[in-house]
């Protein structure tokens, strides 16, 4: 019976790990999300009329758009990653913690 509570502690304790490190790994994808949002305006063409009978190039939009995105995500790279792995170790232990969990019954 201690076995089986310990082991109810352990897993709940490896999980609420879990979800603190998946919040974080939300927060900067919010916050990537925020600082995006908040350049598209800049990002938008200066002219909205046609010059010359050109249309603007709706592709240079996505182009614009595609750049900052990557700088901005490049700019958290490192952070990124490394919750990513802590995530999937997080993944695996708690998955190994339930395959022994059937082994001590």
């Amino acid at each position: 019976m201690a076995r089986a509570h310990e082991h109810r502690r352990q897993l709940s304790r490896m999980e609420e790990e879990r979800r603190q490190t998946q919040r974080q790994l939300d927060r900067i994808e919010r916050q990537i999300t925020r600082r995006m949002t908040a350049l598209i305006p800049t990002l938008l063409p200066k002219k909205t009329h046609y010059r010359r009978g050109q249309a603007p190039d709706p592709g240079a939009f996505l182009e614009r758009y595609r750049s900052q995105l990557a700088a901005l995500t490049a700019e958290h790279q490192a952070e990124i990653d490394a919750l990513a792995g802590k995530l999937a170790r997080q993944d695996q232990a708690i998955g190994a913690l339930h395959e022994r969990k059937g082994q001590w019954r």
